[in-house]
């Protein structure tokens, strides 16, 4: 009898362990493909997430920029991270960034940089509040 309730206990951790394993394989893939989130430009340097992206429309305060059409290696553009003034814990208000036509795209990594290409006349700056989302960063 005690064989037996041994071998039930190590059923169940085994099973445990197993449909841990299977069910954190999709999950893992579905972030680690996702592009433009896990790492962040902030004033020329990569941040990083700490979380994965949850989505709140039109909840965004801090801005954030995601290029659509940019060149080799661009990620999104964190405004504030952690230390600076007026972070809010990474609840980002989203524009899309579009490179204009016959505009080579360029590498842009900081706020900055955006509005410099939007007042250049290089790029083109929507809202869209519905792909507000809240992520906090790691300086």
């Amino acid at each position: 009898m005690v064989v037996n309730f041994s071998l039930k206990k190590l059923s169940l951790v085994s099973l445990f362990v197993v449909a841990t394993f299977v069910l954190a394989l999709p999950i893992g893939s579905v972030f680690a493909a996702t592009p433009g989130f896990g790492k962040l430009y902030y004033n020329g340097t990569v941040v990083h997430t700490i979380v994965p992206v949850a989505a709140f429309p039109n909840t965004g305060i801090d801005n954030f920029y995601k290029v659509t059409n940019g060149a080799t290696g661009q990620l999104g553009i964190a405004s504030v991270i952690p230390g600076a003034d007026g972070y809010h814990g990474g609840h980002w208000k989203v524009f899309l960034v579009t490179f204009n036509p016959d505009t080579t795209p360029v590498l842009l990594t900081s706020e900055a940089a955006v509005l410099a290409a939007q007042s250049a006349g290089t790029v083109t700056v929507t809202r869209n509040s519905s792909a507000d989302f809240l992520c906090p960063v790691q300086p």
